[in-house]
């Protein structure tokens, strides 16, 4: 088996971009890029220089050496890993801020409409924020939570039939944190606009791991973070995405002087920027924002599409181990099988789930994560993850249960998971 694995990577024609990244341990397998990518060497060269000669040497003059147009600069190059045009994406804040301020938009310009559809499979904190604008607004809006019959399928189907005249908002998680199920966006952006509704969809566990159309499929406005499969770094700035044509009906209601149409005027009169810079609010985050445009590079240089083709079959691969070696001994598949509908993450469920993920982490060199109640989640990132990496945790997993390892430690959580 570790013989098939390691041909596999032998013809994987990616292979290549696995040595562009920092690996201080080469025997830890790291299964949490769908958490925290990894760092990219060009990274560390880039905050050298960020550091030493834009900040230490160049001082404030940075901001006229490339420092304010930096999120364009690096939104023009991830307008093409999602599919949209440069103009339509801008680098700023974080998804949950990004996320109120679309949100917001978006009812004020619906003001006629109360109802907002979301799901159960939905990431916590943008629900939150649903939650959060609903109080702001007051204007008696609903809040409509369609739930998944087993936790791992968006109900896709239930979302399109609850969508009427009186649906304001839909938005959802491309691909599910929990489970990586993945929605259709051109069934859920067309049942939405047939009703006169629109849509944010949050790009996080995505974007970077497979091909997104969104001016293709006609999506109004989206969100993501940039820490995850494209490797920005820790906290690193998200994005938003608004639709060309809706660009002049949506305010951002949020005000900065980043987002005036001239900043430096000082006047006391807010006019808003008639780009997408007017959805930038305070001073823009120069390191954090700069270091995103080499995990960028990286996929460009690799290609989405043959991103998507390898984190498939390496997802399948982790499937038939787990069919071969773990669901015999409590493992349960708590991802999509079909391929259209998995993002490039796998959850396993078990009992013990809690304290097997802290033996892996601990005693077995294994990196992934947990999610409640049960779940270990294990991330493909294709750009460095190796078949062989796949292979040996399964074999680790399999260890740490067939042995008792996981028995020694608490199944009181820790708060970070």
């Amino acid at each position: 088996m570790k013989k098939y694995a390691e041909e596999l990577d032998a013809s994987d024609p990616l292979s290549r971009f696995r040595k562009k990244f920092f690996i201080d341990d080469p025997e830890l397998i790291y299964l949490d890029g769908n958490s925290l990518g990894r760092l990219p060497l060009d990274s560390i060269t880039s905050a050298k220089n960020l550091v030493e000669k834009e900040w230490g040497v160049d001082l404030i003059r940075g901001w006229g050496k490339g420092w304010l147009n930096s999120p364009e600069k690096i939104s023009e190059k991830l307008a093409k890993v999602i599919g949209a045009q440069p103009e339509e994406v801008i680098i700023a804040d974080s998804t949950s801020i990004n996320l109120f301020k679309l949100v917001l938009s978006a009812l004020k310009f619906q003001s006629s409409k109360r109802e907002i559809i979301t799901d159960d499979l939905n990431f916590p904190s943008d629900l939150y924020v649903l939650e959060a604008v609903v109080k702001v607004v007051e204007m008696d809006h609903e809040i409509k939570i369609i739930n998944s019959e087993d936790g791992i399928m968006g109900p896709e189907k239930k979302i399109i039939s609850n969508i009427t005249d009186k649906t304001a908002l839909v938005t959802l998680s491309h691909t599910t944190f929990k489970s990586g199920y993945t929605y259709d966006l051109i069934k859920i952006t067309q049942a939405a606009h047939q009703k006169g509704a629109l849509t944010i969809f949050d790009l996080s566990h995505s974007v970077g791991s497979m091909p997104i159309h969104l001016n293709k499929d006609n999506v109004d406005m989206a969100v993501g973070c940039t820490y995850k499969y494209l490797n920005g770094g820790p906290g690193a700035p998200a994005f938003i995405y608004i639709r060309k044509d809706l660009m002049e009906k949506l305010i951002n209601h949020i005000y900065g002087w980043m987002g005036k149409k001239d900043m430096f005027d000082f006047s006391l009169e807010y006019d808003p920027d008639p780009t997408i810079r007017q959805f930038l609010t305070g001073t823009i985050p120069v390191l954090s924002t700069l270091l995103i445009e080499n995990g960028v590079n990286l996929i460009l240089e690799a290609g989405i599409d043959n991103l998507r083709q390898k984190s498939i079959k390496q997802t399948d691969y982790l499937i038939n181990l787990w069919n071969d070696e773990l669901k015999k001994i409590g493992f349960s598949m708590n991802s999509p099988i079909e391929t259209s509908r998995r993002g490039s993450h796998i959850s396993l469920g078990h009992e013990e789930g809690w304290r097997i993920d802290q033996a892996l982490i601990n005693d077995m060199k294994v990196i992934p994560d947990f999610r409640t109640p049960n779940l270990l989640r294990l991330g493909i990132a294709p750009l460095y993850t190796s078949y062989v990496d796949i292979y040996k945790a399964i074999q680790r997993i399999k260890e740490v249960v067939e042995q008792g390892i996981y028995k020694k430690y608490s199944k009181e959580k820790l708060k970070v998971t």
